[in-house]
């Protein structure tokens, strides 16, 4: 599907209801919980490296000069070293959760229509996805920076239109990563309110999982991007657009 379909159906698309939304994604939510804690898991896994080259710096300075700590403040050379690292540290994360939260939605379609194929987690992070993502990922940083001018507020409005951008990954595979973002932004826009209830509520619920011991949270996390699949789903659609 090429973008000027995908605007149209944007577009003519109904408008979405929050009820039956929440409902279908508790119902999936009882299949891939496992799928979800186990992309959350290798989320973590797969960022860590860059954790610790993010932190290498100060690490490098205990081990070499302990002594440089000894007033309570990190060295200023670490400290520039690490500044001048953050804006790859982010895009690397950025990048990595955009492919990995494709895949679980991908997972989901799989699991909704009874299709028996391997949980393929790391099916974005290669070619041609992986470029894309960088892409959304490089639209996202810029997005953040322009929200934090307007002393963060800009953020709740973007919350919508980005939570999207896994989904465009997902399944639109003939669009571009701008392609990807402005879609995100059309159908953001268009159903903002609803999304954005969505969004809160599933997050809510899924924090219902602190209860098992802080530790099922862990399990319930995942259910708040179950709705972005549904949303996709009831609004564009699917034919051709997904590569199995």
């Amino acid at each position: 599907m090429n973008f000027t379909d995908l605007s149209q159906r944007i577009e003519q698309s109904n408008s979405l209801d929050f009820g039956s939304i929440f409902n279908a994604t508790i119902e999936l939510f009882k299949k891939v919980w496992l799928q979800g804690f186990i992309t959350l898991l290798l989320t973590f896994v797969s960022i860590l490296p860059f954790y610790i080259v993010l932190y290498s710096p100060l690490i490098a300075y205990g081990i070499t000069d302990p002594a440089s700590f000894e007033n309570g403040q990190a060295p200023p050379g670490a400290l520039i070293f690490m500044f001048l690292l953050m804006p790859f540290f982010f895009l690397a994360v950025m990048t990595i959760g955009l492919c990995l939260n494709a895949a679980f939605l991908r997972i989901c379609k799989q699991n909704d229509f009874g299709e028996v194929e391997k949980d393929a987690y790391f099916f974005y992070l290669k070619k041609p996805y992986l470029g894309k993502a960088l892409m959304l990922s490089l639209i996202m940083l810029g997005l953040v920076f322009l929200a934090m001018l307007t002393c963060g507020l800009g953020i709740i409005y973007l919350i919508v239109p980005m939570s999207l951008f896994p989904a465009f990954l997902a399944f639109g595979k003939d669009l571009t990563g701008m392609e990807m973002a402005k879609a995100g932004f059309a159908l953001g826009n268009k159903n903002w309110g609803i999304i954005i209830a969505l969004l809160l509520v599933t997050s809510l619920v899924a924090q219902l999982g602190v209860i098992l011991c802080f530790v099922g949270v862990f399990f319930t996390a995942m259910l708040s991007k179950i709705p972005v699949y549904f949303i996709y789903k009831n609004t564009v659609g699917f034919q051709d657009d997904m590569e199995v």
